[in-house]
């Protein structure tokens, strides 16, 4: 129609910037949109920083479990020699027990991982805990005496010929233990001055597991 002002699109959406919002009545629309926008864009950030913090914190928890247990039961030594056969046999490589002298201290017939001497160059001796603190030793005709009287053994071992240092009555100190290898006759152990008495300082574990070759694995049975 003649006289009627043709307004172009441009000019459209100039002025509809400036509608007026109800709760804002001095701020034009787009600048709403663009505050709702930030606003989103704020809250999904936030969001994706507590999930990337959460997954971190679920990781480390892992982790953590994992060391500990690798730390406390999943330690490896290799048993090196035939002294603990037929226990063990040269070669196989087992798992330490760390967390059971943690809270205790070992017991007689235990199978224990030691440095012999304390020294930490030697390789560690795999070998089976026979006297205890405060007890005294000695191996007459080849057979054991704690405190005077015979220790029978739960199982059959081969009759020792070399008594070594315990031909004579051995007194242990507080915290000395007396270790004898299961191959008593092919055996390096507390009766010979290489090994001597085992400090509990110098004590790594209990053998629990032997974890390869696989035909020998399985839970070690005292």
């Amino acid at each position: 129609m003649r006289g009627r002002r043709r307004v172009s699109r441009r000019q459209r959406q100039a002025e509809n910037q400036f509608v007026e919002n109800p709760m804002y009545p001095d701020m034009p629309s787009s600048a709403m949109a663009v505050n709702g926008g930030q606003r989103r864009r704020g809250k999904s950030g936030i969001d994706i920083l507590k999930t990337i913090l959460s997954w971190t914190f679920q990781i480390l928890v892992v982790i953590l479990f994992a060391y500990v247990i690798v730390y406390f039961f999943g330690q490896s030594r290799t048993n090196i020699g035939q002294s603990m056969d037929v226990t063990l046999q040269g070669g196989d490589t087992v798992l330490l027990n760390v967390f059971a002298y943690q809270i205790g201290t070992p017991e007689r017939g235990d199978i224990i991982s030691f440095k012999p001497n304390g020294s930490s160059t030697s390789h560690s001796s795999i070998k089976r805990v026979i006297g205890l603190p405060g007890e005294t030793i000695q191996i007459k005709e080849g057979m054991i005496y704690i405190d005077g009287e015979v220790f029978l053994e739960q199982k059959s071992y081969p009759v020792m010929t070399n008594p070594g240092m315990a031909s004579e009555e051995i007194t242990l100190g507080s915290k000395e233990y007396f270790v004898l290898g299961d191959n008593r006759n092919n055996s390096e152990d507390s009766r010979f001055a290489d090994v001597g008495l085992v400090s509990s300082d110098y004590i790594e574990g209990k053998v629990w597991f032997v974890l390869s070759p696989s035909e020998h694995r399985g839970l070690i049975r005292d």
